[in-house]
């Protein structure tokens, strides 16, 4: 209390200054309806202007529970696409007979610590086994291509992403079907190789690369990238075409982890077979 007492006594003009400052403000707010209206009117501006600021604040920091929220609906709107579906059909049956099964389930996850410059690349994901996650899924970004999960904990996975030595995924040019396969030679992580290309067939540059579906892990159709250039192997009759992905793993923040319903059985028919 003595403090308070020694802060007025040393500010005194100041504080008494305030005063006839307020008292003022007030006896001019009383004396016309104008000046009461003007008073009012400023206030107001100065109430906006915070809550203006305060607005702006929080809906910067409720920014990642809304791509949160974004992501999942993306997530859910992906499975209802024609691609995440099987068709039958059954010719014994005259109606009806082109029945749908979801094939395809797309659950979203936060990207919690990514790897682009090195020659063997990881990413984990802040969705593991108690979300659905298992080993062998396939990954994609909001643009295309990403990866394969390769373990998982309860909460976490590990993805190996196409820009690893390791990875090898079969793909396809979008405007002729042509399959080949989509590896990394480790030196850019902006472009990629795609190999096993015949030279019986052009190529033009721009031409789009997508998942071919030949795979039991991405949906086919996914966007894998964009050819820049051809170069022809010599003696071996086939292409090695450069290709810029169409995933910026520099800027990857959510990822999509497909489960193919079906890939228990077909890995069951392969070995069957084998």
């Amino acid at each position: 209390m003595n403090k308070l007492f020694d802060i007025l006594k040393k500010y005194d003009y100041v504080v008494v200054f305030l005063l006839l400052v307020v008292a003022s403000i007030v006896m001019m707010s009383r004396s016309s309806y104008y000046q009461q209206s003007r008073l009012v009117s400023w206030a107001n501006g100065i109430a906006g202007g915070c809550y203006r600021g305060m607005h702006s604040v929080s809906g910067y920091f409720g920014l990642k529970g809304e791509n949160d929220r974004l992501a999942a609906e993306n997530a859910r709107l992906r499975e209802r696409l024609a691609e995440s579906y099987i068709s039958y059909t059954d010719s014994i049956f005259t109606v009806n007979d082109t029945v749908y099964r979801q094939r395809y389930d797309y659950t979203e996850a936060s990207v919690i610590k990514n790897s682009w410059s090195g020659q063997n690349n990881y990413i984990m994901i802040g969705k593991g086994h108690r979300h659905g996650v298992e080993p062998d899924m396939a990954v994609i970004s909001p643009e295309g291509i990403v990866g394969v999960v390769i373990r998982t904990t309860d909460n976490f996975a590990t993805v190996m992403p196409v820009l690893h030595s390791d990875s090898r995924n079969s793909v396809k040019v979008k405007r002729t079907g042509i399959s080949g396969s989509l590896v990394w030679d480790g030196k850019d992580f902006r472009y990629a190789q795609v190999i096993d290309v015949p030279t019986t067939h052009q190529f033009e540059e721009g031409d789009t690369i997508v998942t071919s579906g030949l795979a039991n892990d991405f949906p086919e159709g996914i966007p894998v990238g964009y050819v820049v250039e051809a170069d022809t192997i010599k003696g071996m009759g086939m292409y090695k075409l450069r290709v810029r992905l169409a995933t910026d793993f520099n800027k990857l923040g959510h990822v999509y982890v497909i489960d193919n319903k079906f890939r228990e059985e077909q890995q069951h028919l392969m070995e069957d077979e084998r």
